[in-house]
């Protein structure tokens, strides 16, 4: 039983990338963009995730380049912080604690020492302000930022509402059918108005705004895909509009070239337009980028564009409209039917994807492996629709055979499919084998694999349970026939049924040699090899919601929970409840490498979750992002940014390669040895200035030549710890007098005839020291060093 302390809810990926504006580094090298409380930075290059920077104790909603050192970030959070960062080496320099949420960041280089964030007025519920946040100069990291000065009130929460305009003369805001700018200089405030009148295509009102980087213009996206350019606005009354017009739905963003010769925007349709000129006539486009355009970034080059999509993808363009690179994170599904499957092959987590489709996500680097088309059929979007959908998946226990489930939803009868998927070594995809038309006459409810050996095909069985009261055991069956390009496919071998009741849930035990069938309230146990009933449970009243097998020494048990609140625990060899507790269980998932199994179960009315049995690890659930259960702490989890670049699994197997986990090996295991000798030491050795040094960037470092003697003042051994016979020895040093040159040319003479070998002669100098070395040691131990504490 593992205690409730050790364990905790993390958050192991899964994030919203479209959270927040992506932002490029000044060389468009990196991509920065915000992935829940955490920063990612990936290489444009090769998409690879190169920094993870955490801090932040809640979502961060905005990120921006300092705009006096294009090395560093800041970012701001709902936890009330703006952090600033040197993204190259993924640590923070400072972190500026405002105290209000913060909902949107912008920094500008004509504001010197200050930034904007978008906060809550405070009273007001639904009322937000755009401030400015003056941030400190002081020394240290944790500082706080209250001087805080409003200029905008009435401001919309959103990032892509507020916008500013050349050299920062001004800002402009949009919220609902209001548009109001305010010049700093002169202290000035315009408002304008759009007509409310609601369209065929929709309403007027504002859903995003840009400026133009050069000349006095804004840009502003409405909710019936109008975009509107506003001249002349520094009068009320005097001002100009000119309209463009293509999506026939909201536009979601709009960007500007770094030049101001081209707008960029994007909608619900999936598509980026280029205007150019500001000419309705003259417009290019970038179609079928996959889904809705949530937020587009340009870099400062003007080289390359990214926008950020509602399925959490983020796409990278060149400049003249061409595709260049795509970052899939996890595809967050209405309604997860599959559940979470683990594939044995890739240990990618396997869910439900974009509609039709099955989508292997990677945990580690948090980005989507490869998405597999299963119902290959196009999707339409259109509401009220019943369309094919994915609903049941299983792997076999090395990932060589995939089965999957879909159904569509009619009136009178469901419309059911089971496919069956075989691993293709040379393409490395899965490919279709078997496609099964109604395999029950009703919905499936679960199926499982039995592979005890699986290299060898007779061995191989697929159970199905439905809701036709009958469940259905499929095997794998040789084609004679030489034409057939497909050796082997599937079919039924044996239907059971029990009282006519349901079938809910079906399981194999951990060699293979039964199978549990739940139907309603009695779990039935058969043979897999003869499909003889060997026995029966029931634990009234409740329906069956979930059965396991133990596993390991706990193989003899059977698990099972009920729909009333019960948890048993069978015994297959007396036939007898062992046990039964008083627990509303909601999953049951057995861990496939120990004894443990994980119980998810409701508490309260909050929807809140407990644990039970034995749990170490599993993954359970998905709310609003993916969540695991780890027994380690966040430092354990998260590997430093060096090594993050190493992955040593996909590392090609050379001489050098064996030599260096050869060696790695043997130094994991000389540190374990001296950490346990040095443990007594830790706080004589957790020195301020060795912090400093190892854990601050080179380039804001001083010169080396003033950190060398406080860092080797550091690693000296304080007087108070010395022995007894450290002391007598120093006291007896100090009473000798100095000897002469002779003494130390005899000794020499001594030494170059002793007949001994190499290592011996190493040995002995290695442990004695000559008379002036000891004369020097003591001179070093004499010197006062404590004026570098002033440092």
């Amino acid at each position: 039983m593992v205690a409730p302390a050790t364990l905790r809810v993390v958050r192991c990926g899964g994030s919203s990338l479209h959270g927040a504006r992506a932002v490029f580094s000044a060389d468009s090298k990196y991509l920065l963009c915000a992935s829940g409380d955490f920063v990612k930075m990936y290489s444009v290059a090769t998409e690879e995730t190169l920094r993870l920077m955490g801090g932040h104790a809640d979502l961060v909603t905005g990120i921006q380049l300092n705009p006096r050192n294009h090395m560093q970030l800041y970012s701001s959070s709902l936890d009330g912080s703006i952090k600033l960062w040197d993204f190259m080496d993924g640590i923070p320099i400072k972190t500026f604690t405002v105290g209000s949420k913060l909902l949107a960041l912008y920094a500008l280089a004509s504001s010197e020492d200050s930034v904007f964030v978008v906060i809550p007025k405070s009273g007001e519920r639904d009322t937000f302000q755009l401030v400015s946040v003056k941030l400190t100069k002081a020394a240290g990291q944790d500082l706080e930022a209250r001087e805080l000065s409003v200029v905008l009130d009435g401001v919309d929460a959103s990032p892509k509402h507020i916008a500013f305009g050349r050299e920062g003369e001004y800002v402009a805001s949009v919220k609902e059918v209001n548009l109001q700018v305010y010049f700093f200089k002169q202290k000035q405030l315009n408002r304008f108005s759009v007509s409310t009148t609601k369209t065929k295509s929709g309403n007027n009102h504002f859903t995003c705004i840009a400026c133009h980087p050069t000349e006095d213009c804004i840009a502003t996206g409405h909710a019936d895909g109008k975009i509107r350019l506003w001249r002349n606005f520094c009068h009320k009354k005097e001002y100009t509009f000119s309209t463009l017009h293509w999506h026939h739905d909201t536009v979601m963003d709009l960007a500007f070239s770094m030049e101001g010769t081209s707008l960029l925007s994007g909608g619900v349709e999936s598509v980026l337009v280029l205007w150019h000129n500001e000419s309705d006539r003259q417009k290019d486009f970038l179609p079928r980028l996959g889904s809705a355009i949530e937020y587009i970034s340009m870099s400062s080059d003007g080289a390359l564009c990214c926008t950020l999509h509602t399925d959490n993808r983020i796409t990278i363009i060149n400049s003249n409209l061409r595709f260049c690179k795509s970052i899939q994170g996890l595809i967050k599904s209405t309604d997860v039917k599959t559940g979470l499957v683990v594939d044995p092959r890739t240990k990618a987590l396997v869910l439900n994807g974009e509609p039709g489709h099955l989508q292997f996500y990677c945990l580690q680097s948090d980005q989507q492996l490869f998405s597999l088309d299963i119902v290959q059929r196009q999707y339409i979007h259109q509401a009220g629709l019943n369309q094919a959908d994915l609903v049941k998946v299983a792997f076999s226990a090395q990932g060589k055979w995939l089965a999957t489930v879909e159904e569509r939803e009619e009136v009178s009868d469901p419309e059911l499919q089971l496919k069956l998927w075989f691993y293709d070594e040379e393409t490395q995809s899965f490919k279709l084998n078997t496609r099964i038309n109604m395999p029950h006459e009703d919905h499936i409810t679960d199926m499982c694999f039995r592979d005890m050996d699986e290299l060898e095909d007779d061995s191989l069985i697929l159970v199905t349970s439905g809701r036709d009261c009958v469940f259905k055991v499929w095997v794998v069956v040789e084609d004679t026939d030489p034409e057939v390009q497909q050796r082997v496919s599937w079919s039924c071998d044996f239907v059971g049924s029990y009282h006519n009741y349901q079938a809910t849930n079906c399981c194999f035990s951990e060699d293979g040699s039964l199978l549990a069938v739940s139907f309603e309230e009695t779990v039935t146990v058969w043979d897999s090899v003869t499909w003889d009933l060997k026995c029966t449970f029931c634990h009234p009243p409740g329906k069956i919601r979930n059965i396991c097998f133990g596993r390991l020494t706990c193989s003899k048990y059977l698990i099972g929970a009920t729909d009333y609140g019960f948890l048993c625990c069978w015994n297959l060899l007396s036939c007898a409840l062992e046990w039964s507790a008083h627990l509303n269980v909601l999953v049951l998932q057995p861990d496939p490498l120990s004894e443990h199994i994980a119980a998810i179960s409701w508490l309260s009315k909050e929807s809140s979750f407990s644990l039970w049995y034995r749990i170490q690890h599993s993954i359970n659930h998905i709310l609003s992002e993916l969540m695991t259960l780890s027994t380690k702490s966040l430092e354990e989890r998260l590997t430093p940014s060096s090594k993050q670049l190493a992955v040593e699994e996909s590392l090609p197997v050379t001489p050098f390669s064996l030599l260096l986990g050869k060696h790695r090996r043997q130094q994991s295991q000389e540190g374990t040895e001296l950490r346990k000798l040095v443990v007594h030491n830790k706080h004589e050795q957790d020195s301020p200035a060795v912090k400093e040094l190892l854990h601050t960037p080179a380039h804001v470092l001083p010169s080396a030549s003033f950190l060398c003697p406080i860092f080797i003042n550091s690693l000296l051994i304080s007087k108070e710890n010395k022995s007894a016979e450290e002391v007598a020895d120093e006291v007896e040093m100090e009473s000798e007098k100095t000897d002469d040159d002779s003494d130390e040319e005899r000794d020499v003479t001594e030494m170059e005839q002793e007949d001994t070998s190499p290592v011996e002669l190493l040995g002995e100098m290695t442990c004695k020291l000559s008379k002036a070395q000891e004369k020097e040691l003591r001179k070093i131990r004499k010197m006062d060093y404590s004026w570098i504490s002033a440092f």
